[in-house]
């Protein structure tokens, strides 16, 4: 867990003790992942870098102000970042060295994810559009609109064939990750979807939101 004291926080996940705290950024932590094997983290601050933790600790900076999301891809060779600068950056997370800069939000990119595959970035903004990019190309091969308010949160299925939205207009949507449409808004809630996920078989989405619940929704 990240928070605004600034630290990161280790659990057991069974007894719900903590079991370390780790301290280095400047500012409030806004996002925090495992990687895929589980023997590293990656955290992004207010502070406007990226740390990765294990033995030794890297940081990265070059976003301009905080970063707000992070994701690992499926083999843990690269970690994807978005930030309040209004761009996603890939890095090498061997090396710490930025790979490549994505520009084409107008706006704050609040949730980044990696398909399962590697092949593709899904990028949600505060400019109530989500963005799905050529993970090798840079490119951006579909923008998805259909918010009326900031996109908070974004993911894609374990099968990598869709992606699910959480929205400060109170609504979770699923999309069709080929053609970029729209297959179904859930409602619901009634304040800001902050934090949406797919089940690991895909059969399910969880959502919270700022009203204080979480739900789950059939996704089939």
């Amino acid at each position: 867990s990240g928070g605004w004291d600034k630290t990161i926080k280790i659990w057991d996940a069974s007894t719900g003790k903590e079991d370390q705290t780790l301290t280095g950024h400047k500012d409030g932590v806004r996002t925090v992942c495992f990687s895929p094997n589980g023997k590293r983290i990656a955290s992004g601050s207010s502070d406007n870098t990226i740390k990765i933790w294990d033995a030794s600790t890297q940081t990265l900076t070059g976003h301009k102000i905080g970063v707000a999301s992070l994701s690992f891809s499926s083999d843990g060779k690269r970690i994807i970042s978005g930030g309040s600068d209004k761009t996603l950056k890939i890095w090498d997370a061997s090396t710490g060295k930025e790979i490549q800069t994505f520009n084409g939000h107008t706006s704050t990119v609040s949730s980044v994810h990696f398909s399962p595959d590697g092949n593709r970035i899904v990028s949600g903004s505060w400019d109530k559009t989500l963005k799905i990019w050529d993970a090798s190309t840079y490119q951006v091969i579909k923008t998805l609109t259909g918010h009326t308010y900031d996109v908070h949160s974004v993911s894609f299925s374990p099968d990598g064939k869709r992606i699910v939205s959480g929205s400060g207009d109170k609504t979770v949507k699923i999309w069709d990750a080929s053609t970029g449409k729209e297959i179904q808004t859930l409602t619901g809630h009634s304040c800001t979807v902050y934090s949406v996920s797919f089940s690991p078989d895909g059969k399910r989405i969880a959502s919270g939101s700022e009203d204080k619940t979480i739900k789950i929704w059939q996704a089939e």
